[in-house]
């Protein structure tokens, strides 16, 4: 039952980025296509697509909570670790192919690092898990949570970065650049 619980808990959060993604994509931050001013306009365009690129991330990544966490692990079938999971769900949502460790995604060319505080959905959250810099990667979802594959015995689920776990072993972000 307490994984039924959690996994609706995650997907109300979702869901209520979600909400917040597509609100602001069409709100007052957009600019209409007609705006006489130009620089408002291509402002208002990249808002609306750096939205939807998030809300593609994250719908793409709902569909893995609860597959069952395997080390090597690359498809939803055998199971995922967390790059393989990250990897997986950018090359699926954004068609952008991340190269397969984490410590190598947080390096990847195309990415632009990211400051925590502001840090927005889609982006990937890195981590120090295994006594060295960049050994775990999630996808950050808004309201300081993320989406990972944790560990052996584990599935793929939702986690507060402010759990004292978490904050301790932050190591940064990452955020595709516009046009990936």
């Amino acid at each position: 039952m307490t994984g039924l619980r959690t996994k609706t808990r995650s997907k109300m959060l979702i869901g209520s980025v979600l909400l917040a993604l597509s609100m602001s994509s069409t709100g007052v931050r957009a600019a209409p296509e007609d705006a006489a001013d130009p620089i408002l306009r291509f402002l208002g365009q990249q808002t609306q697509k750096a939205s939807e690129t998030a809300s593609d991330l994250i719908m793409s990544a709902m569909n893995f909570l609860g597959v069952r966490y395997r080390f090597g692990g690359t498809s939803e079938e055998t199971g995922f670790d967390c790059s393989g999971f990250t990897r997986h769900v950018f090359e699926n949502s954004v068609g952008l192919l991340l190269p397969r460790r984490a410590s190598e995604q947080a390096e990847a060319a195309g990415l632009l690092t990211v400051r925590k505080e502001d840090l927005k959905p889609g982006d990937l959250v890195f981590f120090n898990t295994m006594r060295r810099a960049f050994s775990h990667v999630g996808i950050y979802l808004g309201d300081n949570h993320f989406m990972h594959a944790p560990r052996t015995g584990a599935e793929v689920r939702v986690e507060s970065m402010d759990s004292s776990y978490w904050v301790q072993r932050y190591n940064g972000a990452r955020r595709i650049l516009d046009g990936n």
